[in-house]
């Protein structure tokens, strides 16, 4: 006859529910306890039933990642990042992509998770009350990347401060004409747009303390893709004072950027500066000087707190300072090295 739960825990000296923990390598457990667990657990043979589990503890062990677009390179950083902690943790991964007005509304009108997981880590969806209402009556502990909710634990980039500092950076260079590429998504999009509308306020906020008079024609909206950087930058370039540097709301945009100035013959950065935004991969392959946000910790962090709050602590807020990593794309404009001794 096959060993059951209770053998283990009477041959460990601990209860079934410290014998289920330790098994599934859930943290809070000395590693003396899940030492003595796994002996005993491979003296008698036992193989833990993950089924049984979840019908003696009511717990799925699974959480849900609800995204609005998995195609992104955020999306996939900050789901990689959370999987990792999950998935030490002993939670499998339930994966849902919100892409459409559509998909959102029928994902919130009905109980699609209950049952099927025990909490929700959403990434940038900026919920509404009704909508976090939605996942509680579900039973779902609920963990937020981009945006915070009370009673919902949260993730959260100082974005403005990260807006100032790109800004900053290229003013201190002794850059006037400073551009903003910034993400505007397209009406019904599922995409969240606090944080860069945020970075577009810190921009603001670094023109007004350096006294440079604020030119709304250098502000730029469009979606959030290298092709709608490039075409931006062409139209900056068209102006008749174009401007000698930009801060672009993400890397991709960035990336579009430098793609059309190498296009019409100018240097990066010997005739014009660019930074990002999100310490994109490819960003040091291309020599971008860009904000680091902490992408991969975003979702470290959030899936540590959703763990925290199925455990039973209470909600909590983390806030990530971004960071300003400075590479080959950002230098002094050609008027100031051309008077430089």
């Amino acid at each position: 006859m096959p060993s059951s739960v209770q053998s283990v825990a009477d041959r460990a000296g601990v209860s079934v529910s410290t014998v289920s923990r330790a098994l599934r390598g859930v943290p809070g457990i000395a590693e003396s306890t899940r030492k003595r667990v796994q002996e005993a657990a491979e003296e008698l043979g036992y193989v833990a039933s993950l089924s049984a589990s979840r019908l003696a503890t009511g717990r799925t062990h699974t959480v849900a990642v609800v995204v609005p677009l998995l195609s992104k390179w955020f999306f996939a950083e900050v789901i990689a990042a959370a999987g990792r902690v999950l998935s030490r943790a002993g939670y499998d991964v339930l994966l849902t992509e919100l892409s459409t007005p559509e998909l959102r509304n029928a994902f919130f009108a009905a109980p699609r998770l209950q049952g099927r997981s025990d909490g929700a880590l959403v990434l940038a969806l900026q919920l509404t009350a009704e909508e976090l209402a939605a996942l509680e009556a579900q039973g779902q502990a609920v963990a937020l990347v981009g945006s915070e909710r009370a009673g919902a634990s949260s993730v959260c980039v100082e974005d403005r401060a990260g807006g100032r500092a790109a800004t900053r950076h290229l003013i201190n260079l002794g850059h006037e004409r400073i551009a903003f590429l910034g993400i505007q998504e397209a009406p019904g999009s599922t995409l969240g747009g606090v944080p860069p509308a945020e970075r577009l306020l810190g921009y603001r906020d670094a023109l007004a303390d350096a006294g440079i008079s604020p030119d709304p024609g250098l502000e730029f909206g469009v979606g959030n893709t290298v092709d709608a950087g490039s075409a931006a930058m062409a139209t900056a370039l068209t102006m008749a004072e174009p401007p000698t540097a930009v801060v672009a709301a993400s890397d991709e945009l960035a990336f579009g950027a430098l793609a059309t100035l190498r296009g019409a013959g100018l240097q990066v950065p010997g005739d014009f500066s660019v930074v990002g935004y999100d310490n994109h991969e490819l960003a040091g392959s291309v020599g971008l000087t860009t904000m680091d946000h902490g992408v991969a910790e975003q979702g470290r962090l959030a899936a540590e707190a959703l763990i925290a709050t199925l455990d039973g602590a209470p909600a909590a807020v983390e806030r990530l300072q971004p960071n300003l990593v400075v590479r080959g794309s950002t230098a002094p404009p050609r008027r100031l090295r051309a008077v430089s001794p």
